[in-house]
């Protein structure tokens, strides 16, 4: 029995200090505010986080419309290159062998091999002085004063 008391004893002291202490009117109105401010920070950051998000999906929708115009305004230049004299005669001269009045056609053979390589540059021939020959003192002098 006298767990039993014991137990309705403490049982009534934590009821009193809930009623005397913890729930008086001062610690509701802190409560209450407490629970007012958690839920106004946590609807701020959540339209903070929801507005950031709309703003990256605004931009990567932004970037998208700018590539669909240029890739429009690019195909409507190259609609008016078509539509123009230039590329028909010249789609004319390509595909149809046309000519202008006067001119002659001349074929010419293949280049030879020779001939493709004679003006290629040898990489090592052309290639600057190495500045790894330069001491790390003297590429800053080079670098600085030119000298």
């Amino acid at each position: 029995m006298s767990e039993s008391t014991d137990l309705k004893t403490k049982f009534r002291k934590a009821q009193y200090w809930l009623k005397h202490d913890l729930l008086v009117f001062d610690n509701i109105v802190i409560i209450v505010a407490a629970a007012c401010c958690l839920m106004w920070t946590w609807g701020s950051v959540s339209s903070m986080t929801r507005n950031w998000s709309l703003a990256q999906e605004v931009a990567s929708r932004q970037r998208e419309k700018a590539l669909l115009e240029l890739e429009v305004e690019t195909l409507e230049l190259e609609n008016e290159y078509y539509l123009s004299a230039e590329y028909q005669e010249l789609a004319a001269r390509k595909y149809q062998g046309k000519m202008l009045a006067g001119e002659t056609m001349i074929y010419l053979p293949e280049n030879s091999e020779a001939a493709k390589n004679k003006h290629k540059s040898d990489p090592e021939a052309d290639a600057a002085p190495a500045i790894s020959e330069m001491s790390n003192l003297e590429q800053w002098l080079t670098f600085l004063f030119g000298a």
